[in-house]
């Protein structure tokens, strides 16, 4: 099985941010993971894993309340958080190598309520002025949603707790540990998802 063939030329990319706050605009990312899939014995798996720590940019607004939930201390001087621009930088080359690894022309992004997500890495990307940005505009495969039918539940925790994926909670709001548990999701829901239409039903 090749990603050009299961989802139409796309590679999808799990992704998860930490932010401080709940609004594009005037609140920063404060941590970017994703998590790279690949092929396995017919059987979607991750591949590869990537974490950046990131500076809020000038002027942003972080709310105490989302630092108490994701336990960042900025002023962690091992943090080594960058910009925006050099995260989404160093996140969208990577994203790019994969596409061409792959041989896929579109990158789509896979998160949970992915159009937060969404909606955070462009308002960076466009503040930052980071071009070539390699994901689908407006297409997203939002793991809630996909959650929601596969398992009857959208709150991550709970549809890994469904999906027989442990889950600690001690661990949760950091980047890399809920990418890897999207990415476990996904991968679930995708294996255990036959296809109803191939290209052979053409013929």
């Amino acid at each position: 099985m090749e990603f050009s063939q299961r989802f139409r030329g796309f590679l999808p990319v799990v992704l998860d941010l930490e932010t401080g706050g709940f609004n594009a605009g005037i609140h920063p990312i404060l941590e970017l993971a994703c998590v790279l899939l690949d092929w396995q014995d017919d059987q979607l798996a991750p591949r590869a894993e990537h974490c950046w720590s990131v500076r809020p940019f000038h002027g942003a607004i972080v709310d105490p309340a989302s630092l108490k939930i994701t336990g960042i201390d900025l002023d962690d001087p091992d943090r080594k958080a960058l910009s925006d621009r050099e995260a989404l930088s160093n996140f969208f080359r990577v994203v790019r190598e994969e596409l061409k690894r792959t041989g896929c022309h579109r990158a789509v992004m896979v998160a949970h309520n992915a159009s937060f997500d969404r909606d955070f890495l462009n308002a960076a990307a466009e503040r930052a002025n980071v071009k070539r940005n390699p994901f689908h505009p407006f297409t997203t495969i939002d793991t809630a949603a996909l959650a929601a039918v596969s398992y009857g539940h959208t709150v991550l925790r709970e549809a890994c707790t469904r999906a027989g994926i442990g889950f600690d909670t001690e661990q949760a709001h950091n980047a890399l540990y809920d990418a890897q548990k999207t990415s476990a999701l996904f991968c679930r829901i995708v294996n255990n998802t036959p296809l109803a239409y191939t290209p052979e039903d053409r013929e």
